[in-house]
């Protein structure tokens, strides 16, 4: 093959749009500190994809349990969000965010919200995403499984809420990502708070380790409670 066959070769693999698909695994072991004092396993897959004005993406979560043997906590949760550009900087949102078990304070919890988003940044080294709309929250309580460290009142909740969520990603070097997301759902019976501080390390380029540090905040607690509890993670992540 010529030199020049070769160099049209390299620059039509270079133009190879990426795949509209991203995906990753992540599990492994939790330590909960203030109301609830415990050791647990947890499951993460997320997938997304991109095309055009359209972005989906899609999150479960398993988190189990167990003390003296026996099975405490046994979730799954699901996250899913739909996005459509409407300018170089703004998109439309739906976020639909649900957990369902037998084992928690509630057997349902269910979130909906769509609004306005806005990408402040939008670089291969820092994205920077808020968003802001209306929505509704369903709770439907286990009153057989309420403890006295639940933050959690025995009373359905169905009522309307405003959520602002805001996302950021910054990659100061190729193998280190620090990363931060903090949600915000305020509605009548409620005000919760949920942030997640993470860094992401590169050991191969589809295996990392990421160390995080998540809380929860309710500005209504029963009595006796403290309002914020904590959880800290170690996790391998697998990329696809």
């Amino acid at each position: 093959m010529s030199p020049i066959a070769s160099e049209i070769e390299a620059e039509e693999q270079d133009t190879t749009p990426p795949s509209p698909w991203e995906s990753q695994v992540e599990f492994g072991y939790q330590s909960s500190k203030g109301n609830d004092d415990s050791q647990s396993l947890n499951g993460r897959l997320e997938a997304s994809y991109t095309a055009g004005q359209h972005r989906h993406t899609g999150e479960v979560k398993y988190y189990l349990s167990k003390d003296d043997g026996e099975t405490d906590k046994d979730q799954l949760s699901l996250n899913l969000q739909s996005d459509y550009k409407i300018s170089p900087d703004y998109y439309l949102y739906a976020n639909f965010k649900g957990l369902e078990t037998k084992y928690s304070a509630y057997f349902k919890d269910y979130t909906f919200s769509g609004g306005l988003g806005y990408q402040a940044s939008n670089t291969e080294t820092l994205v920077l995403e808020l968003e802001l709309g209306p929505g509704y929250r369903y709770q439907n309580p286990n009153l057989d499984e309420i403890d006295d460290d639940d933050l959690i009142f025995p009373e359905t909740v169905a009522e309307a809420i405003i959520r602002t969520n805001m996302t950021l990603s910054w990659k100061p070097m190729d193998v280190m990502t620090l990363a931060s997301e903090v949600t915000v759902i305020s509605g009548k019976s409620n005000t919760r708070v949920d942030s997640e501080i993470s860094v992401t390390n590169n050991i191969t380029e589809e295996i990392a380790l990421k160390v995080a540090q998540s809380q929860e905040y309710l500005d209504r607690v029963p009595p006796g409670l403290s309002k914020t509890d904590s959880v800290f993670s170690v996790n391998l992540l697998f990329l696809f």
